[in-house]
């Protein structure tokens, strides 16, 4: 009798922790496409999560092949958050099929996206995808729609620890709150503020901030010789002098922009893992670099 009770203490302790702390056996296999999104999921998952980037750091989301090891991994696998970027259109079916029990959540669901001109914010139909800007995690007001998204997915396939996903959401959600009050703040009084960068990362950003973003590429191709010649001729107009690229792609196009308006290249990472303290720096780059 004596051994039975113990036995059904132990049983009782576990129960509870595993109620109230979330212990269990082995976390939530989750595969996301880019770094920025790993914090995401990491932020509500914590510990109970185990997150794999496909796209690894300093790669080009746009040609990236998935390894056979990542392909490996991801048959095991219970989540895929995608995010709508060009590499998912390519390979997203392949990865799919290597997993039939894979759940994909597309956590651009819900979210309006603009024209990846860059030139304007135009709100455009679901038909033209192929125009749509895909770089949704760089505003923190959409990172909060994306949160949404995968708070429900992760309480969907691990119901036992929804209360604790839940409370780290709502924590997540006060950190997007503070980092979006702190850019607003930051670019108070600078609404129209243009900035050129190489590839139109960072429409969203833009739009969140009152700025406007001048883009070399013409909706993410290299710009014709008359387009390149408007280009140069609108930034010495406008007294531009800095050209932002990303490290992910070639900056020769954009060195040859600099070179024209006798400006400077500077880098700017849409993809890094330190996704909140990068906006703070690419907002202080931005300021710095266009102060008058």
């Amino acid at each position: 009798m004596k051994k039975e009770t113990v036995v059904i203490l132990i049983y009782i302790f576990f129960s509870i922790c595993y109620s109230k702390f979330g212990f269990a056996g082995d976390p939530v296999s989750v595969f996301v496409s880019i770094p920025p999104q790993k914090l995401f999921v990491q932020q509500i998952g914590k510990d109970l999560v185990d997150v794999q980037i496909m796209v690894e750091p300093g790669a080009d989301p746009h040609t990236y092949e998935p390894k056979p090891q990542q392909m490996a991994a991801i048959s095991k696998a219970k989540l895929y958050f995608a995010i709508g970027i060009e590499f998912e259109t390519a390979k997203l079916h392949a990865i799919v099929s290597t997993n039939p029990k894979l759940q994909v959540i597309h956590t651009d669901h819900g979210i309006q996206k603009i024209l990846m001109s860059g030139h304007d914010h135009q709100k455009i139909e679901d038909h033209t995808k192929n125009l749509l800007d895909p770089h949704i995690w760089l505003s923190p007001p959409l990172v909060m729609i994306q949160a949404q998204t995968i708070l429900k997915a992760l309480q969907d396939i691990d119901p036992e620890n929804s209360s604790v996903y839940e409370k780290n959401y709502k924590t997540f959600i006060s950190d997007l709150k503070n980092l979006d009050q702190d850019l607003k703040i930051f670019f108070s009084g600078k609404s129209g503020l243009e900035f050129m960068v190489f590839h139109p990362s960072w429409g969203y950003f833009a739009h969140a901030y009152g700025l406007k973003q001048i883009p070399i590429e013409i909706e993410g191709k290299t710009p014709k010789p008359s387009q390149l010649k408007a280009l140069i001729k609108h930034a010495r107009e406008n007294r531009i002098q800095v050209v932002f690229a990303q490290p992910q792609f070639s900056a020769k196009t954009a060195k040859l922009v600099a070179k024209e308006i006798h400006g400077e290249v500077l880098f700017i990472d849409p993809l890094a893992e330190n996704w909140s303290d990068n906006l703070r720096q690419v907002a202080k780059k931005i300021i710095t670099a266009l102060r008058p």
